[in-house]
C-alpha cells in the first residue's frame, strides 16, 4: 500500500462504500462517500493506522420518545458522534492521534428553509469536537450548496464537490432524507411485538 493515494476524487467516489443519513463506517481500504443538503458529515483520520471514518446525521439531538425506534438515534449527531468515535476506538485508533475534517449545513432543501437546522447541526459539530479535543483540520459549512464528500483511507485526503444549489438537486436530498424516515417507518412496524 502506497503512502499516498493516487486517486483522484472522482475515482475514489465511484470505488466508494456510501453512507446514507443515520449511516456511519469506518475503514482502511475502501473509500467512504455522502451526499449532504443540511445535514453534516464528519471524518475522523488516524494518520498512525490509515484508518478513516465518516458519519452522516440530519439533527443535534436525540429526542428520546415513546414511539420513536432506537433506530432513529442516529440521525442525530449525539449518537452518530459518539458511534463513530467508538468504531474507530474498537479498530485499534487512539483519540490523541484523531483529527477530523467536516462538512455540511447547507440550506438546499425547501421544507426546511424556515428551520436553520444546518446552522444548528454545524454548531453541534463544532462543540462536539471541542469538548472531545479532536482537532478540526479543514471544513466546509453552510451555504446554498449541498455536497458530495468522500473520504480516501490511504492519505486521509477528504474531497468536496459543491453542487449547484439547484432544485433537482434539492429534490434527490430531499427524497433521499425521506426515504430513509420511511425505511424507519417501517421497521418500526414490523417490530410491534414486545419480548420480555
Amino acid at each position: 500500500m502506497s503512502t499516498e493515494s493516487n486517486l483522484t476524487g472522482r475515482e475514489l467516489e465511484r470505488r466508494a462504500r456510501v453512507i446514507l443519513p443515520g449511516g456511519w463506517a469506518v475503514d482502511q481500504q475502501l473509500p467512504i462517500a455522502t451526499l449532504l443538503g443540511s445535514c453534516v458529515a464528519v471524518a475522523f483520520y488516524d494518520p498512525h493506522l490509515r484508518l478513516a471514518g465518516m458519519n452522516h446525521f440530519m439533527l443535534p439531538h436525540f429526542d428520546r420518545v415513546a414511539e420513536r425506534a432506537e433506530e432513529d438515534a442516529l440521525l442525530a449527531g449525539d449518537y452518530a458522534m459518539e458511534a463513530l468515535l467508538n468504531g474507530m476506538l474498537a479498530r485499534g485508533a487512539k483519540k490523541a492521534r484523531l483529527f477530523a475534517k467536516a462538512f455540511g449545513g447547507g440550506a438546499v432543501v425547501s421544507s426546511l428553509d424556515r428551520s436553520p437546522i444546518g446552522e444548528r447541526n454545524v454548531q453541534f459539530a463544532r462543540e462536539w469536537l471541542v469538548r472531545e479535543g479532536i482537532p478540526l483540520r479543514a471544513s466546509d459549512f453552510l451555504g446554498p450548496w449541498s455536497r458530495k464528500v468522500v473520504v480516501d483511507p490511504a492519505s486521509g485526503d477528504v474531497f468536496c464537490r459543491r453542487g449547484g444549489g439547484s432544485l433537482a438537486v434539492a429534490r434527490r436530498i430531499e427524497s433521499a432524507e425521506r426515504a430513509y424516515a420511511e425505511e424507519l417507518a417501517q421497521r418500526r412496524r414490523k417490530s410491534d411485538i414486545e419480548l420480555f
